[in-house]
């Protein structure tokens, strides 16, 4: 074969490689048409729609604030103390000037809670009809006197000088003020020789000391 020819078959067989080498095959064969490299860009979230996944951590909601709670009355306040009754307290009555039969009233506090001493008590004598005039005006409910376990509060009880219009009495009883219908037991103590005039007999109102009661 002369050189000529063989350099022509030569040419030929790397003519035919080339063109096998650079041909068409499936998607995704090796030598198949090269894929993209770079990845589609996402588009951008319509105003108004929920993110997407991955997006931002959403504000955490706010708690809402705890209600107040209603204030309650601290301990000793008044606004948990009610009127004081005759189940509440003890009774006595002593005599304090023999002339006008003046006596001096005293309740003292005999349970466990404190109770409030509302007025003037309400003071009958024996048998007699009625009750005891009040003397001197009485304070509010407001401020009437607290009675706390074991304390005291005191009236001035006056029958009235003899003036041969009244009667003598051995004892009197007592209720207590306490601005409701509910009904009590009268507590009664003795009073000896207790003369009262129907014009001038008298109670005051509950008073925290016996000075100011027996000077009314």
């Amino acid at each position: 074969m002369s050189t000529v020819r063989r350099a022509a078959v030569v040419l030929a067989a790397v003519s035919a490689l080339a063109l096998t080498a650079c041909g068409p095959s499936e998607d995704g064969a090796a030598g198949g048409p090269e894929q993209p490299t770079t990845t589609p860009t996402q588009s951008a979230t319509p105003a108004g729609s929920p993110s997407p996944a991955g997006s931002a951590t959403p504000a955490k909601p706010t708690k809402p604030a705890k209600p107040t709670k209603p204030l309650s009355p601290s301990p000793g306040s008044d606004f948990d103390v009610f009127p004081c009754s005759t189940f509440d307290v003890k009774f006595t009555a002593t005599l304090a000037e023999p002339t006008t039969s003046s006596y001096l009233l005293k309740i003292t506090n005999k349970g466990t809670k404190a109770c409030k001493a509302l007025g003037h008590p309400v003071v009958t004598f024996g048998d007699l009809d009625g009750q005891a005039t009040e003397r001197g005006a009485a304070p509010g409910i407001e401020d009437a006197i607290r009675l706390d376990p074991g304390e005291s509060a005191y009236a001035g009880l006056m029958g009235g000088a003899n003036d041969g219009k009244g009667k003598t009495v051995g004892s009197i009883e007592l209720t207590l003020n306490t601005e409701s219908d509910l009904e009590q037991t009268p507590l009664k103590a003795s009073t000896p020789g207790l003369y009262v005039s129907p014009d001038k007999n008298s109670v005051t109102a509950w008073m925290d000391n016996a000075e100011d009661a027996l000077s009314l």
